[in-house]
């Protein structure tokens, strides 16, 4: 690989910017200085610049805490989850693995894996998302045992959901494994009762790490990424 093209895809910088700081010194392999920013690297070479090791890696995966009033897209003329994070993520083509809606917050994976993200999100796979719910009116038993048997929509019929229904009637845990437009908003009203707020904290394997604020995210540790590719 390249020497400006390892650096670009780290994130780092764009192109024009990696060849800049090649040939003004900033860069060594194996604690040599290259200048040449067309020099092929191995893709586990020891890069450093101004001393500081700099990784390549195939794809990348961050954690995001969603926030409302954000678009869950790349692009969209306001202000979308994208914008919360480093510009490099968006030099390294990343998206939003699946949408959650404006008013809903929590778990979003933001990715570059273009083949992983589309068998994450098939239908075939059943990968399961939990969310926490507050609605209004309270759920009754049968509301319940309809979300969990699947609830008629007119255009499609919803797989069974798991509902944990917390004592007061009002709020709960609901877990499914599909992920059409406002499904569970429709699933609420399909039973008689309407989401008052809704925040994802689980998608497959991943949990939403408890020391992220709105707004904040991370980087996937090695055991999540993993946890994730072993659905594939």
């Amino acid at each position: 690989m390249r020497l400006d093209k390892y650096l670009a895809e780290s994130g780092l910088f764009s192109r024009s910017e990696a060849g800049r700081a090649v040939r003004g010194g900033r860069i060594t392999v194996a604690g040599e200085v290259v200048k040449n920013p067309s020099v092929h690297i191995a893709e586990d070479a020891e890069v450093c610049c101004d001393g500081k090791r700099v990784y390549w890696t195939k794809y990348q995966y961050i954690m995001l805490n969603k926030p409302a009033g954000v678009v869950s897209a790349t692009e969209d003329g306001g202000r979308t989850v994208m914008d919360l994070l480093p510009p490099a993520c968006k030099r390294l083509d990343m998206f939003p693995c699946g949408r959650l809606d404006i008013d809903t917050t929590g778990l979003l994976l933001i990715t570059n894996d273009g083949p992983g993200a589309h068998m994450w999100l098939s239908p075939k796979r059943h990968v399961t998302k939990t969310y926490r719910f507050t609605c209004d009116p309270a759920l009754h038993e049968e509301a319940v045992e309809k979300l969990e048997s699947g609830v008629g929509l007119g255009d499609f019929t919803s797989a069974p959901a798991k509902v944990n229904l917390y004592p007061d009637s009002l709020s709960g845990e609901i877990s499914i494994t599909e992920g059409k437009f406002h499904q569970i908003k429709r699933m609420f009203h399909g039973v008689g009762s309407e989401i008052t707020s809704l925040e994802r904290i689980t998608f497959g394997p991943l949990v939403l790490d408890p020391a992220l604020e709105r707004g904040q995210w991370r980087y996937l540790t090695e055991e999540e990424i993993a946890s994730l590719r072993a659905l594939l």
